[in-house]
């Protein structure tokens, strides 16, 4: 493996999107016996499918003439006004997003573009700063005044000349408050639904974000992951989700749990907008990419490991087993791993994650109006019913309050062993069995959402990578019972390239893909 530009990765990716066309929406339906045959995301007088369409065709488009920024950002309103009522995932869109198209529109016919992402509607998480509009964490103690700046990747996206189209709704405080919080719950924001089966989760926290994707409501949008923040509502809504290795993407500026595994990464209906939004938000301008990337060979002689993860139960199982002969049949080498120390990981996590976010929200809410630190966040929700009317636990908060600082030595000791064998777990692995990715199942079939019984989401497939601060990526597996599933690869330390363009022939030759039908339910609680 040698080192490229970005560049390289995205022409690569981009003449495999243009040539093999976006994931086929009818595959996986042909094969489940359900008829897919109207699209839901054609726009009367845009000429493309927004469920369906990349942003290497929009800007093709674009370039041509015959599209501009403002129709589809017109598109978009337009969509999450007749569709956004069913899911509750747009909490606010921008006043400004057709101005910022209009701007656009100017630089695409003076030929000044300025990257990928020119004229690309996209939908921010609520925990991202925008300076001109309110940036909440989904909580009433953030309501008030606006951040004095932008975060620093939203400075990227508005360099890029990406229009902000508005901010999406996530578990209050990135489910980083109640023992047994309701993922895609938020004081502000009311429950996010999942759109293919509406009284079923999406997922947390960037549960907004998942399911304004599934729904066609954006071309991209950004989450952050502490551990499974980004991939599990990927998988869950049937959408790609990047979380990129620590460090990659600057968390300046997005409201925080742990700046030792915290971090924001693009999501999208498919790999290559991902790739194209990572490169802009990344800034990064150089990634290790391997030689050949083109969809129809980048799996011959690939070995990937699958961590098969069984507690997720059977329908989950056989459908990695489905999974993995597909990847046969496509030219990877497909062998069965079991990546080390995850007992320990488990015991060792979630008290390091208190230390650290007792440190990280004080920081950050010194920089805002409102609660200055996390004893008056904790005063505060005591005193507001409107945050109890879901849960009315703040267990965490009051838990961090009280654990050690990250000056103690038994603290530093833990986050030392944790970074240690999280990098093991994976390293190992891969060394061991010679392999260029390790897949699991991203999620189980969402379960119902509940507030009086909480969240179903024992999920551990993200934790390695989380802690390790190591890359992963869900790709649309499949479904069980009309509820997505995701799988999801890992890699080593600043293997997102590489990761990407995997990623990119997994999507290909899955073709896991389809739009959602907002059913009010399914049968039994597909979960268990």
């Amino acid at each position: 493996m040698r080192e490229r530009s970005t560049a390289t990765l995205i022409a690569t990716l981009v003449t495999g999107s243009l040539c093999a066309g976006a994931p086929n929406p009818g595959a996986e339906a042909a094969e489940a016996g359900v008829d897919r045959a109207r699209p839901t995301g054609v726009s009367a007088g845009l000429g493309v499918d927004l469920d369906t369409v990349t942003i290497p065709e929009l800007q093709a488009r674009m370039a041509d003439g015959s599209l501009t920024s403002t129709a589809l950002t017109t598109a978009y309103l337009r969509r999450i006004k007749a569709i956004d009522p069913k899911i509750h995932a747009v909490l606010r869109t921008d006043p400004t997003a057709l101005r910022q198209a209009a701007a656009s529109d100017v630089r695409h016919r003076s030929g000044d573009t300025r990257g990928p992402l020119d004229g690309i509607p996209v939908l921010l998480k609520d925990n991202v700063n925008t300076r001109d509009t309110p940036t909440t964490a989904g909580s009433l103690a953030l309501a008030g005044s606006p951040p004095d700046v932008d975060a620093a990747l939203v400075t990227r996206l508005r360099n890029a000349g990406a229009v902000i189209l508005g901010k999406t709704n996530l578990s209050e405080w990135a489910n980083f408050r109640a023992a047994k919080p309701t993922s895609g719950w938020s004081a502000v924001g009311g429950q996010t639904n999942n759109p293919y089966v509406l009284d079923r989760n999406p997922c947390g926290s960037s549960a907004g974000s998942g399911a304004a994707l599934a729904a066609s409501l954006a071309q991209v949008a950004i989450g952050t992951e502490t551990d499974g923040s980004i991939v599990c509502p990927a998988g869950m809504n049937g959408v790609v989700g990047h979380k990129p290795s620590l460090g990659l993407v600057s968390q300046a500026g997005v409201v925080p749990i742990s700046a030792e595994q915290d971090t924001a990464g693009p999501m999208a209906r498919n790999v290559i907008d991902t790739a194209l939004t990572l490169s802009v938000i990344s800034g990064t301008s150089r990634f290790g990419v391997p030689d050949r990337m083109t969809h129809s060979s980048s799996l011959r002689g690939k070995r990937i490991g699958l961590w098969r993860l069984p507690s997720l139960g059977p329908q989950v199982d056989a459908l990695m087993s489905r999974t993995a002969e597909k990847l046969r049949k496509a030219g990877a080498e497909v062998v069965e791993v079991t990546p080390p120390y995850q007992q320990r990981l488990a015991e060792l996590e979630f008290p390091a994650l208190l230390s650290e976010f007792h440190r990280d929200i004080d920081a950050y809410l010194a920089t805002r109006g409102g609660p200055r630190n996390l004893a008056e966040l904790v005063e505060f929700n005591r005193t507001h019913p409107a945050e109890q009317t879901c849960f009315a636990g703040q267990e965490l908060f009051e838990q961090a309050l009280a654990a050690p600082p990250t000056t103690d030595p038994g603290y530093r000791a833990m986050r030392a062993e944790l970074k240690d064998l999280s990098r093991r777990s994976i390293d190992e692995t891969m060394a061991a069995h010679r392999l260029d990715a390790i897949a699991a199942p991203t999620n189980p079939p969402a379960w119902t959402t509940d507030c009086a019984r909480g969240d179903n989401d024992v999920i551990p497939s993200s934790t390695p990578a989380a802690v390790s601060g190591y890359p992963s990526l869900s790709v649309p597996a499949g479904f069980v019972d009309e509820l997505p599933v995701g799988v999801l690869l890992m890699a080593g330390d600043h293997q997102d390239a590489g990761l990407l363009s995997l990623g990119a022939a997994v999507e290909h030759r899955l073709h896991a893909w389809r739009a959602p039908r907002y059913l009010p339910t399914v049968g039994p609680d597909a979960s268990r």
